[in-house]
């Protein structure tokens, strides 16, 4: 059991350190001259495109399809709904607030998983899972230059939206561990992705119209729709349904350090000493949020082998 927790919360790391593209990507998409509408339209559309053609592939090898009940088909267009409303406020909250407050906010997700962990589930976080809150919370602080001169007076309008997103976030791991739990993850990807692309298009009704596509915003979308939304959709959904929300969430964690590494090597952001001791305390966070469970499994291993050199010994 403990060795499956920590397998499944590697991937939730993995999961996490995807969405480490996004904040670069979305500020290299704004540099070039599209708009946030344009950008989660585009995001969402090609994470949709990236599920058929998985899905294509897994049909042309004989794979078939799981019928899916009508609640199925809108818990999962629900889900995806709430991702694409999380991106919209992340990414209208880049265009007020500079990146590393943005993302400071984001993070908010840790301790909200923690409290809704709490209130809906019933369950007390371990200590180990507080800790690891706290530890990773200093560390996003410290890593995020909140505490820079430059920051300067925050627009209240980007704050809330960087909170919401937290809030949708923390939705969004919680529910992924229930909704459409034991179906394929690039049939259940696919039809989230399709309530994100409702969402989208809504926003930008105009987005083939535009020209945005020919003017190759495609190569961003592709980009933003791989490792923020196919990757974690599917990541995400094989993961959490066996991990709790409070440590789905603080293994989620990896997209801050992993985000800070891409933009220092894509657009050049410098990284400062205190950036640097905070990306080493959110990965110190990380670990001590996985002590109990190795610790457990290195007590039943010892059993295990104890129980085999007792079997060996003659009677």
């Amino acid at each position: 059991m403990q060795k499956d927790t920590l397998k499944y919360s590697g991937i939730a790391f993995l999961a996490g350190a995807s969405y480490g593209a996004q904040a670069t990507t979305v500020k290299i998409t704004y540099a070039a001259g599209f708009t946030w509408t344009q950008t989660v339209a585009s995001q969402a559309l090609f994470a949709a495109l990236l599920f058929a053609a998985a899905l294509l592939v897994q049909r042309s090898r004989g794979r078939r399809l799981v019928p899916l009940s009508p609640k199925q088909v809108l818990a999962l267009l629900a889900l995806g709904l709430n991702t694409c409303i999380g991106t919209v406020l992340y990414n209208y909250a880049l265009t007020l607030l500079p990146v590393s407050v943005a993302i400071t906010l984001l993070f908010q997700f840790t301790w909200m998983s923690i409290v809704l962990q709490l209130v809906v589930v019933r369950r007390r976080p371990r200590a180990a899972e507080v800790v690891a809150v706290a530890v990773i919370l200093g560390g996003t602080l410290l890593a995020s230059r909140a505490f820079s001169s430059d920051v300067g007076a925050l627009d209240p309008v980007g704050v809330a939206c960087g909170l919401l997103s937290a809030a949708s976030c923390t939705f969004f791991m919680f529910f992924s561990s229930r909704v459409g739990r034991g179906l394929p993850p690039i049939q259940r990807g696919l039809v989230v992705c399709l309530g994100a692309c409702a969402l989208g298009f809504a926003l930008c009704p105009d987005y083939f119209a535009s020209g945005a596509l020919q003017d190759g915003i495609w190569k961003f979308g592709l980009v933003l729709g791989l490792c923020a939304l196919f990757v974690p959709v599917v990541l995400f959904g094989i993961a959490t349904p066996h991990l709790t929300p409070g440590l789905s969430a603080i293994m989620a964690s990896s997209e801050f350090p992993c985000g800070i590494a891409l933009s220092a090597l894509v657009i050049g952001e410098p990284v400062e000493a205190l950036q640097a001791v905070g990306i080493v305390a959110i990965l110190a966070g990380i670990a001590i949020s996985q002590l109990p469970h190795m610790r457990a499994q290195a007590e039943a291993a010892e059993d295990t082998a104890d129980a085999k050199d007792a079997a060996r010994r003659p009677a």
